[in-house]
């Protein structure tokens, strides 16, 4: 019923797996390395048709400076770091209590024998299944009445508003695994429900919570689609829409456009790398009991 581990199966498939692994990993592992290639080569290379193969020069301190230095890409990088931040924050502390609330209290609903957590639960699931396309009109209507179109303060609510649906469903799965007892035998001590969820609660789902924090740090960096819709100038734009200002006119410069490509993509991988042992728990979390 299981695959049995490599380590049982004969000598030819171990070697085939050895062999086919690292040469997966280089072939989808292609793109990015291209993209580093070109982002280390001279314009001329590309203009003669030099894509890929070896750079005649390799440009990397001078390529990477003319974008910090002749492109907005700082700017363009610090409004990410100013939308991303601030949004997983929110999401996460809203989730939390959501997740807490949804998962722990157990309010009967009037000429009901069900749970009133079950239909906002219901509700919260809902909301992940909602195109957020067809969003695209009326938030961009909304927040131009509320005055915040174009700015950084429009993209930080809508992105979290609508991750703190998902974010809620992870948290309140993770903390409904936790034992009831630890909940009980707190209130029965006399311990506050505040006390309990930031003294008890927290420190168990932390695994959780830094696994969230990484997907939903990704979810946002890498985000497109919004960026160009609610924004417009350059002054507001995340470095995913503001990387079109880098083209030209009628000539675009490859080697700065993939630089700053590399650039933008660094965060979001530093970021797993620095949270991999947590995240890795917290996707494992109460998998086994």
């Amino acid at each position: 019923m299981f695959p049995k581990p490599i380590q049982k199966s004969g000598t030819l498939t171990r070697n085939s797996y050895n062999i086919l692994v690292p040469v997966s990993l280089v072939i989808w592992l292609l793109p990015l390395i291209a993209i580093f290639m070109t982002s280390i080569r001279p314009e001329g290379d590309i203009t003669s048709g030099n894509v890929f193969g070896v750079p005649s020069d390799f440009l990397l301190i001078e390529n990477y400076g003319r974008v910090l230095v002749e492109t907005e890409a700082l700017k363009f990088f610090w409004n990410s770091l100013l939308i991303t931040v601030p949004t997983v924050i929110l999401s996460i502390s809203l989730a939390c209590l959501a997740g807490y609330a949804l998962a722990i209290y157990r309010v009967p609903l009037p000429f009901v024998s069900s749970n009133v957590a079950v239909p906002l639960f219901l509700l919260f699931v809902a909301g992940n299944f909602v195109p957020f396309q067809i969003l695209m009109v009326p938030v961009r209507n909304l927040t131009s009445n509320l005055g915040l179109y174009n700015t950084i303060w429009a993209l930080i609510l809508f992105h979290g508003a609508f991750q703190t649906g998902f974010c809620t469903l992870f948290m309140r799965n993770f903390i409904k695994a936790l034992p009831y007892e630890l909940i009980e035998s707190a209130r029965i001590e006399g311990v506050g429900e505040f006390k309990i969820f930031w003294h008890i609660v927290l420190p168990l789902v932390r695994p959780a919570l830094a696994a969230l924090a990484v997907l939903i740090f990704t979810f946002i960096w890498n985000e497109y689609f919004w960026a160009t819709v609610l924004t417009t100038d350059e002054s507001a734009k995340p470095i995913t829409a503001g990387m079109e200002s880098i083209k030209g006119q009628y000539l675009t410069s490859w080697s700065l456009y993939s630089a700053a490509a590399i650039m933008a993509a660094v965060p979001p991988v530093l970021m797993f790398f620095a949270m991999q042992k947590h995240f890795i728990a917290g996707l494992t979390l109460g998998a086994v009991k």
